[in-house]
């Protein structure tokens, strides 16, 4: 193939749908996961977080004789806002602490191995420039391709790094060609 026959391949549609096709397969039990637990803790929250908000509010302050009829009063007045705070704090804790699982269970999945079939997949229907694009998400190549391998290869060929290697493998032939003619 010539320079001029390389440079005006572009990778297809199909290159990126089969990349999404494989990431989900390979990925599906975590974001499985991820779902369950995000659903379940938000159902259990808010269970209690509406025990929580009716507990604060049956308090009664109002046989507390040692604070005085006026401190009483200011008590009872704000109770709903201080349940109100705590309840938001430890909503923002609990979505962090969820939020934290979640990353962490994401961050294992990219370190998944891709197994024979995907891989041999990706070996035969994938289109030169795409093929491209995985060699160079795919660092270093002594280690097996993993799934952050993949995720990486198809926001870069959705991003244009085909063009930009064929560009750079473009510039580097005019300046091996150059330095030739020097000597």
């Amino acid at each position: 193939m010539t320079m001029n026959q390389e440079t005006t391949q572009t990778p297809s549609r199909q290159d990126t749908a089969l990349l999404r096709k494989i990431v989900l397969k390979l990925t599906a039990t975590a974001n499985i996961t991820c779902a369950v637990l995000v659903v379940l803790v938000a159902l259990v929250w808010y269970d209690l977080l509406n025990r929580l908000l009716a507990f604060g509010n049956g308090l009664d302050y109002a046989g507390n004789r040692l604070m005085g009829a006026e401190a009483t009063a200011l008590v009872q007045r704000y109770n709903p806002y201080f349940w109100g705070v705590l309840v938001a704090l430890c909503t923002i804790l609990l979505a962090w602490w969820v939020y934290l699982i979640v990353r962490a269970i994401h961050r294992r999945s990219r370190l998944k191995l891709v197994d024979a079939h995907s891989f041999s997949q990706l070996a035969e229907q994938l289109s030169a420039p795409a093929l491209d694009v995985l060699l160079w998400a795919w660092q270093p190549h002594d280690e097996p391709l993993r799934v952050g391998d993949l995720q990486l290869a198809r926001a870069e060929l959705s991003g244009g790094r085909a063009a930009r290697l064929q560009q750079a493998a473009q510039q580097l032939a005019v300046l091996q060609n150059a330095r030739q003619r020097e000597h």
